[in-house]
């Protein structure tokens, strides 16, 4: 039995760091060429780094009540089976309207489905024995048919992740880009030309606001060597 417990935990530990979609993400941009998007040609496929540009009505975060263009939202309750017990996933919620990717004055616009985003969950929340939820909780809850409260109103045990991206955020973003007219995108007209972001045969975009991906790696090996430098020459 030891050994299979053993087995088990490795196996969580193995899938959480190399196979969960943060995992996945974070790996594809981390290890993207990167382009500036002036530089960027038709056809081409690389990751962008910019600041996000929210250009039509914000979405509200309900957990929170911040402005931002995309929201993740993940409820979990803790559940017990005899003497284990372990967290389910109550809801999971993933929402975006349109936003721009800023970089200069060029701009780019993710434009497809096959889109794998990792946001950085930064609210979190709790409630259970002697913690109540909070107003804004409950009402999430109750808009997906759930109540913070079980039998004889004692309170579940919950908790609760809210990751956003806001307006001026920075962000990476991985796809093939093209140049398009704002008019065959449906973009506010005085953005001109904008690089429009697809997957590309079946390779997903791939968008994270974690400092881990927005850093380029050149720039920043670049800057290590120099500082080495730097600090070698004083020394001698």
């Amino acid at each position: 039995m030891f050994y299979i417990f053993l087995v088990f935990i490795i196996t969580v530990i193995v899938f959480k760091f190399f196979f969960s979609k943060k995992a996945v993400v974070k790996r594809k941009l981390k290890n993207a060429v990167v382009k500036k998007i002036s530089n960027f040609k038709d056809g081409e496929i690389a990751k962008i780094i910019g600041n996000i540009e929210i250009f039509e009505k914000p979405l509200i975060a309900p957990l929170s009540n911040r402005k931002c263009s995309y929201y993740h939202i993940h409820i979990e309750q803790k559940v017990s089976s005899g003497k284990n017990s372990h967290w389910k996933t109550l809801i999971e919620e993933e929402v975006s309207s349109k936003f721009l990717i800023r970089e200069g004055d060029k701009y780019g616009f993710i434009n497809d489905k096959n889109f794998k985003c990792y946001i950085v969950q930064d609210k979190k929340y709790s409630s259970g024995l002697g913690n109540d939820a909070t107003e804004n909780l409950e009402k999430y809850l109750k808009s997906k048919g759930y109540e913070s409260e079980g039998f004889f109103g004692f309170n579940k045990r919950l908790r609760y992740k809210e990751g956003i991206l806001e307006d001026n955020e920075k962000v990476a973003v991985f796809g093939k880009g093209e140049w398009k007219e704002v008019d065959n995108l449906k973009l506010p007209k005085k953005y001109g030309k904008v690089l429009e972001i697809r997957s590309n045969e079946g390779v997903a975009v791939y968008l994270s606001d974690d400092p881990d991906t927005t850093i380029d790696k050149a720039k920043k090996e670049n800057l290590e060597m120099k500082s080495y430098s730097f600090e070698k020459g004083y020394r001698k």
